[in-house]
């Protein structure tokens, strides 16, 4: 099970700062820290057989069953140039539930580990530098200070743009 925790002290902040105050489900790819805004992320499954589907990008690694229908899974280490993921007993499937052209799908993403929920205030996360950043600045919605590290916050509009997701590879 995940731990919440809170970041920053609630009981100091007034009413405004406490209504946009989100949680975020934090993972690792590779060192690097990550969030998804939790409203997005429908589960969290262990590692499961993939099935490849011929012609699709690299990153693209398949579709697994999710209860009887296929849910895509991307490799975003592959997508941003870290090296494919090997599959460890951390490894897990981030499914988030998306809205394409009035069409609920499922995508599943591929974490080397999931850490923990959090919460942050809309305040609390800063703008995403255009330099010195892992990964390309436009999937990612900003990004939070956890003790002497960063958190990148992806944007799930762009990183699971349909464009990609029905991409066939060249």
């Amino acid at each position: 099970m995940l731990d919440k925790k809170t970041n920053g002290d609630a009981a100091a902040m007034s009413e405004n700062e406490t209504s946009d105050i989100r949680q975020y489900l934090t993972f690792t790819l590779g060192d690097e820290q990550f969030a998804l805004e939790t409203s997005v992320v429908s589960e969290v499954l262990e590692m499961m057989s993939v099935t490849r589907i011929p012609r699709t990008p690299e990153f693209l690694r398949g579709v697994i069953n999710l209860r009887g229908n296929a849910a895509t899974i991307v490799d975003l280490r592959v997508k941003f140039g870290m090296g494919k993921t090997t599959p460890t007993e951390d490894t897990c499937i981030i499914v988030v539930e998306r809205d394409y052209d009035g069409e609920n799908l499922h995508v599943g993403i591929l974490a080397d580990s999931v850490a923990e929920v959090m919460e942050l205030s809309d305040k609390s996360i800063l703008e995403t530098p255009e330099m010195g950043a892992a990964i390309d600045a436009s999937f990612l919605a900003g990004m939070a200070r956890r003790e002497d590290d960063f958190i990148m916050i992806f944007n799930p509009d762009k990183l699971f743009a349909l464009e990609e997701l029905v991409a066939r590879r060249r």
